[in-house]
Formats: structure tokens, C-alpha cells, sequence
């Protein structure tokens, strides 16, 4: 299912892409190179800023909703937001005859074997 949202997410980044570089800019830009003027007598004059805007508006939307969805739907399962130590120490096998070390309380005193005086 994500490989699919992910198409047709690409689907949609590639179409807004061409609707953007469709409409006429105030300096001329891209759009007279890539049909702006081609949308304008296809779709009338003055109708025609109207509904690449409007397609250039869906389409953006459709491009984030489809963002927030992949990233939900892609994103760490609960199941693994447990601490890879933690899971790590517990899965860590105790050797029979090991020595364990021991933990100090506060009220013993640490032997310092190191010379220092």
C-alpha cells in the first residue's frame, strides 16, 4: 500500500510541477517556454490563470496530505520504541561460574587499588 501512495505521490509532484511552469509568471519566465501560452488559447484568456490556479492549489494539497500520510504510515511501530540497551541487556545470556559484580552500597568504601595517594 505505501508503494502505491508513494507512485502516486510521484504521479502528483510531476503534474504540479508542469501546472506551476503553465501558468503565466509577470516576467514570462518558464510558462512561454513550456506552454503558457498553449494553456491560455486552449483554455481561454482570463480563464485560463483561474483554473491552473485552481488545479495548482488541489494538487498541492493532495501533494502534502500525501506526505503526512506516507510518513504516518511508514514511520516506527509502538512495538519498537523500547531502548536497544535496555533490550540488549536483556536478551544478554549469563554465563554459568561467571563473577557477577558486585554493586556498592553508599555506606561501603571503595578500595582504591591505583597507589594514589
Amino acid at each position: 500500500m505505501i508503494g502505491f501512495l508513494i507512485i502516486l505521490h510521484t504521479i502528483i509532484s510531476v503534474l504540479l510541477i508542469i501546472v506551476v511552469l503553465m501558468q503565466a509568471s509577470q516576467g514570462g519566465g518558464l510558462s512561454g517556454t513550456f506552454g503558457g501560452q498553449a494553456a491560455s488559447s486552449i483554455l481561454g484568456g482570463q480563464s485560463a490563470g483561474n483554473v491552473l490556479s485552481r488545479i495548482t492549489t488541489w494538487l498541492a494539497t493532495l501533494f502534502l496530505s500525501l506526505a503526512v500520510v506516507i510518513s504516518m504510515l511508514s514511520g516506527p511501530s509502538d512495538s519498537g520504541t523500547s531502548s536497544i540497551v535496555k533490550k540488549a541487556a536483556e536478551e544478554r545470556l549469563i554465563i554459568p561460574g561467571a563473577e557477577q559484580i558486585p554493586i556498592l552500597d553508599q555506606d561501603e568504601e571503595i578500595l582504591d587499588l591505583g597507589g594514589n595517594e
